[in-house]
């Protein structure tokens, strides 16, 4: 059996595909002040529009409770908010957008600058979010992924210690919800045509799905469990 690591939100280790489209983005929009920053992601601008940072994602400042939202922010999200806040609080933004312009929730989707730099960028290379790449707004995939690897090779941030204190999949469970590096052993693996499932000891399992498997070795889909398993 092989020991992997992992650096995930537990049970939710869902490995992203990170690659450029070569799709240019449709315009951009400038002239506006955020004027309330709502975590480290998300921010609402001073015509009442909501913005959701492209390709980002933060730990939640609430969860949901029954049909309502409970205060209870995650480790780092205070700081990314904050963080978030230095940055575009007062200062003239400009929105880039992708292919496309808005979720379900009816929030702009946008890559935000202040002057020449990018918020959402700044926000993964110091350590303040991870990336999440949702095609088809993936133009800046690669940047976002050199920037993160940028943060955890120097322990930014969420990535501060992480390295040095891995759990096993033992452990897991106590830690659901949190940013651990895990220890695992690989018993057995399923591959179809949709994702691959790597069955750890102590009920501890990992998922990635089939399209982001290209950002594995070769050898993965040739043959995922002499690759996983000793």
């Amino acid at each position: 059996m092989k020991k992997i690591y992992l650096a995930a939100v537990i049970f939710m280790a869902f490995v992203l595909l990170l690659a450029r489209t070569g799709i240019a983005p449709r315009s951009y929009q400038d002239g506006l002040y955020a004027s309330y920053i709502i975590d480290g992601d998300t921010i609402e601008l001073s015509n009442g529009q909501r913005v959701r940072y492209i390709g980002i994602d933060t730990p939640e400042m609430r969860e949901r409770k029954g049909l309502g939202w409970l205060y209870n922010p995650r480790p780092y999200a205070k700081e990314a908010k904050d963080f978030n806040q230095r940055l575009v609080n007062g200062k003239p933004i400009r929105l880039e957008f992708d292919v496309q312009k808005n979720d379900k929730y009816g929030r702009l989707l946008a890559y935000v600058y202040v002057g020449e730099k990018m918020v959402n960028l700044e926000m993964v290379k110091e350590g303040y979010a991870m990336i999440y790449a949702y095609p088809p707004n993936i133009k800046y995939a690669e940047e976002f992924l050199e920037a993160q690897r940028f943060a955890r090779e120097n322990e930014k941030g969420l990535w501060s210690g992480l390295e040095s204190n891995v759990i096993s999949s033992s452990q897991a469970r106590q830690n659901v919800g949190m940013l651990r590096m895990v220890e695992a052993q690989v018993y057995d693996t399923f591959l179809s045509n949709k994702l691959l499932i790597l069955n750890c000891r102590d009920n501890f399992k990992v998922v990635i799905f089939r399209d982001n498997l290209e950002s594995f070795p070769k050898e993965v889909l040739r043959s995922p469990e002499s690759y996983f398993k000793y």
